[in-house]
């Protein structure tokens, strides 16, 4: 049996080696449709997370607010990321919004954690540079600030609020009411002076607000952290997004989700047609190199008939055939699989600047269906050369 199946193998390969050019035009072929097919396949699988984190450029798709009296502390913030997980966030930014004056005029100071917001606005256009949070005095204040105050990069301006809770106490001294009143409203007034360090412009209301670090913005109106509402930039489609805001509010009660329908929809259609567009060019591209095979094996028709004429029985000849299409399916599926991975990095690098993970399940996914594609397209013309006479196929008819 060892003897047999040596012959076996030495008989496919100097077969495959007497028609070297023939091999190479074949492997080929069936490693440029497994190149096609992985490199598509790869796309396919990795597109949704590609395509998400492109659309998060465009802002956040999930806005929580409180329900109700609620407050949203460090505590809920944290409860938050947890509920939405950490790998699916691209950015989770608290807002809190305190009026002040600025002349005199009324103007709106949006307290928020400087980094996150960042992270969900990419799409701002920022004169100067985003403020950082650890530089408490610098800020950004919208277009439409900038131009009302006559303020550029690197000017100062002051603002004038109210602090909460602070009752001044007499501490043992004797003062009238109407005296103790007055020092209660001089300890609630402050002066605060900030410089511009960036100039937002986004087209939209942002540019009529203020943008400073909330834990800054608690510190100065003598209050603990609270925000009014979170905006979250999430990887996730609509119906994912649906999920997502049912758990929250499921598990957290006091906070209300709203998933930014217009974001996520159109999310949706773009990758239904791209994944859409990947299936018919894969299939396509099978179907072109099963035919492409099923010709090359076709050619060998003469080849074929000759051997039966010597005496070379049915299961014999398929039997090779088929050992051939084996090993030109593995060869050319490795090799696919490999040039593949080149291709759809090459596209991903150039489509969303991102770099994609190695599919290992695709090594031995395209190296069978390719094997079986090059059976396959063996199998169909050798079955019909074999219900000719020999004699026939000789004389060209």
């Amino acid at each position: 049996m060892a003897n047999r199946q040596k012959m076996y193998i030495k008989m496919v390969t100097s077969s495959l080696i007497r028609r070297a050019s023939r091999l190479i035009i074949a492997v080929l072929a069936i490693a440029i449709g497994a190149t096609i097919l992985s490199g598509l396949v790869t796309i396919y699988y990795d597109i949704p997370e590609q395509l998400g984190r492109e659309f998060r450029s465009y802002g956040a798709n999930l806005i929580i607010l409180p329900r109700g009296e609620a407050k949203i502390t460090h505590e809920t913030l944290d409860s938050l990321k947890n509920l939405i997980g950490i790998n699916k966030l691209v950015g989770i930014a608290p807002y809190r919004y305190q009026t002040v004056k600025i002349n005199e005029q009324p103007y709106i100071i949006a307290g928020t954690d400087l980094d996150q917001a960042q992270k969900n606005s990419p799409f701002w256009y920022i004169e100067g540079s985003w403020a950082d949070s650890r530089e408490n005095l610098q800020v950004m204040i919208g277009h439409e600030i900038a131009q009302t105050l006559n303020l550029n990069l690197g000017d100062s301006f002051t603002v004038q609020g109210v602090k909460y809770g602070e009752q001044a106490q007499a501490s043992g001294q004797n003062l009238s009411a109407v005296e103790n009143q007055k020092r209660d409203l001089a300890r609630q007034n402050f002066h605060k002076s900030f410089t511009v360090k960036g100039i937002v412009s986004t087209g939209g209301a942002e540019e009529g607000f203020i943008f400073a670090d909330i834990d800054m913005l608690n510190e100065l109106i003598g209050d603990t952290f609270r925000a009014d509402v979170i905006e979250c930039s999430v990887i996730a489609d609509s119906q994912e997004l649906e999920k997502i805001a049912s758990k929250i509010e499921n598990d957290l009660p006091d906070l209300q989700p709203r998933a930014v329908r217009r974001l996520t929809q159109s999310q949706d259609i773009v990758l239904g047609k791209l994944q859409a567009l990947v299936l018919l060019v894969t299939v396509v591209v099978l179907i072109i190199t099963m035919t492409t095979m099923m010709a090359m094996v076709a050619e060998r028709r003469r080849e074929i008939a000759l051997k039966k004429a010597l005496g070379a029985e049915n299961k014999f000849v398929m039997s090779e055939l088929l050992g051939e299409g084996v090993l030109l399916g593995f060869i050319g599926g490795a090799l696919g699989v490999w040039l593949g991975f080149e291709f759809a990095q090459r596209v991903s690098l150039n489509v969303f600047g991102r770099a994609i993970n190695f599919q290992w399940a695709l090594i031995p996914i395209t190296i069978i269906i390719f094997i079986a594609i090059t059976v396959m397209a063996s199998i169909i013309p050798v079955r019909k050369v074999m219900d000719i006479h020999p004699a026939i196929v000789l004389k060209g008819e």
